[in-house]
């Protein structure tokens, strides 16, 4: 074990920052400075399909605007680089490789078609899905003729087929798993990119990374990662793993139910160690005096890692706001007040944007503040009658404007005019409506009013996160949509079937 402390938190560049990244790297922060230790930031961008280099800049300028800093990354360095996974894979490789020599892994040569067959077949029997160990005993030879052909092939772990595996977790204590219920996990994809389980014990072993703190969703991965620390003769350092922040109704927070990603909050017009302060709050209890408003500082002073709260942390966004005001009323004089209100939206960067909107619809210049009011607001509020247009139902339109945030959380282009353009028309083909009655009901949902700006323009100046949260409030004036009614839906939106979906 390394003698001095070393955190690392690994986000994956897949999409928008999320809450429950900042959360985790505030832990970590916090236990590094308090042991006079480092924070490394690993990019774990082994996913190909999805990893994208801007949601990497995204990420760190989101991690940044929270004040969260590390000690070595890819844009600082530091001895442990390169600190991006699709930089390494040399080194899952050599271990890949490695643990097959040894006798704990193999090479599979199954085709993603068998694959899926087996699963189906194991489903429809009411079995648990798993790999059936196909390729598992496979002679040497027949497996050196597969291999210099090129046969395509995946390299997986060789999991006893008896026995438990003992993890230690810190606030849990000891965790035992019966080896029998683990599936032989695919290390090492046929592409030559690791998966998670490989390159995260690699990764954290080569630097020399002390303590794990991540989320709980990774305990039942634990005795895979123990294994492979064993195999490989390397020591498995302390974890510890903190409780996932949770709706109010106590499901796993998600986009699809309440704001997850950091640029809402901040295009919201939440400040950022208030946002802060809410998070370390989520798992940590307050001071002694149960003040809840305190800053980092006062938070690493008086931080124990023990005395993390295991229930479960709600996400209540109207305490979060509470918490906000008080920040821009206990710490904001005017002065600073009207600075931050320039570095947020009050400035000519974002008003420069606005204005070619309402140049041929103004009178005067007063005509101008109100029509526009909407994009400086956290959320604005409409009438359900608003929202329905003639010949239609209100049910309908609940279902609309849902395949309407589904579409435009689509595409790998870049968020601006032309995605939000062709996302609205692909709803629009979707139910076969006239384009008015799916642009009436968004344009009432995303401003609070029936006239303003172009709506393509807007959707593009609100961004996707703030878009996304008047649709779905919207959803929810007009009596939401049951979860069964959303999951018929959403298969017959995947499916591309046209026309309307009752």
């Amino acid at each position: 074990m390394p003698d001095q402390v070393r955190v690392r938190i690994a986000p994956s560049p897949t999409g928008a920052p999320h809450v429950g990244t900042a959360y985790i790297a505030l832990f970590n922060l916090a236990f590094a400075r308090q042991h006079k230790g480092r924070l490394l930031l690993r990019i774990e961008d082994t996913d190909q399909t999805r990893s994208r280099h801007e949601y990497e800049l995204q990420l760190l300028a989101s991690l940044r605007w929270l004040g969260l800093e590390w000690d070595e990354g890819p844009d600082v360095g530091g001895p442990c680089g390169p600190y991006r996974q699709s930089e390494r894979l040399d080194l899952y490789s050599e271990r890949a490789l490695k643990l097959v020599a040894d006798g704990h892994a193999y090479h599979c040569f199954c085709s993603q078609e068998r694959l899926a067959s087996l699963r189906a077949e194991q489903s429809g029997q009411g079995q648990r899905t798993g790999y059936d160990g196909h390729c598992r005993q496979l002679a040497e030879a027949d497996v050196s003729a597969r291999l210099s052909k090129g046969e395509s092939n995946t390299v997986r772990m060789k999991v006893p087929e008896d026995g438990t595996c003992v993890v230690s977790d810190r606030l849990r204590g000891e965790i035992s798993f019966e080896l029998a219920e683990l599936d032989d996990q695919v290390i090492l994809k046929s592409d030559g990119f690791p998966t998670y389980h490989l390159a995260v014990v690699v990764d954290d072993h080569l630097m020399e990374v002390s303590h794990v703190i991540r989320g709980e969703e990774w305990i039942n991965s634990m005795p895979k990662h123990v294994l492979l620390y064993d195999w490989l003769g390397w020591e498995v350092p302390e974890h510890t793993h903190l409780p996932l922040l949770l709706n109010p109704d106590k499901s796993k927070m998600s986009k699809r139910r309440n704001p997850t990603s950091v640029d809402y909050y901040q295009r919201a017009g939440y400040l950022p160690q208030a946002l802060l302060n809410y998070l370390a709050l989520m798992a940590h209890p307050p001071g002694s005096d149960g003040e809840e408003k305190f800053n980092f500082d006062d938070f690493v002073e008086r931080f124990d890692l023990s005395s993390i709260n295991l229930g479960g942390s709600v996400f209540d966004v109207d305490k979060l706001t509470w918490l906000n005001g008080r920040y821009i009323r206990e710490d904001l004089s005017a002065e600073d007040l009207l600075v931050t209100m320039k570095s947020w939206l009050l400035n000519d960067e974002f008003f420069s944007q606005i204005v070619p909107l309402m140049h041929s619809r103004l009178e005067t210049l007063g005509d101008f503040v109100a029509p526009c009011s909407f994009f400086f607001a956290r959320e604005v509020s409409c009438d359900a009658e608003d929202l329905v247009p003639k010949a239609r139902q209100a049910e309908d339109v609940v279902a609309m404007l849902q395949t309407g945030v589904w579409a435009l959380e689509e595409g790998d282009d870049e968020w601006g005019k032309e995605r939000v353009e062709g996302a609205i028309k692909r709803v629009g083909t979707f139910w076969d409506w006239p384009i008015r009655d799916i642009t009436g009901p968004m344009f009432v949902a995303a401003m609070g009013q029936k006239v303003g700006p172009p709506l393509y323009e807007s959707l593009t100046l609100l961004g996707i996160d703030l878009s996304r949260m008047r649709l779905l409030k919207a959803i929810d004036a007009l009596g939401g949509l049951s979860k069964k009614k959303s999951r018929s839906l959403e298969k017959a939106w995947n499916q591309g079937e046209p026309g309307q979906r009752g």
